[in-house]
């Protein structure tokens, strides 16, 4: 048997796509401005399109975390931004001084 035919079955097999789907995170701040949340929701349905798991994470600290609210409302208007490019895949929730959600493509 041919070797290098094997290991290229094998690995056409395992990547049926042709695309291995990575994970790749946004972070953002309760405080993020305005201008840099769309930055970041452009970047992130660059992500979608190419196939790839986006992770949205808002990061909290110091006074911040007395006013998660705040950064509720931050999760929420990107989520919907990035609703038609992808699909919900966990819920928001509280890990510590975060506040995490995965959207998947379509």
């Amino acid at each position: 048997m041919d070797f290098g035919k094997y290991k290229y079955d094998k690995k056409k097999k395992q990547n049926q796509h042709g695309h291995r789907t990575k994970t790749k995170e946004i972070r953002l701040r309760p405080k993020t401005g305005e201008h840099d949340i769309e930055f970041k929701v452009k970047q992130a349905i660059r992500f979608l399109e190419h196939k790839d798991k986006v992770q949205i994470s808002v990061m909290f600290r110091g006074r911040e975390n007395a006013h998660i609210e705040e950064g509720r409302k931050v999760m929420e208007s990107v989520i919907q931004e990035l609703e038609e490019f992808g699909k919900l895949e966990a819920a928001p929730q509280q890990h510590g001084r975060r506040i995490l959600c995965t959207i998947a493509p379509r």
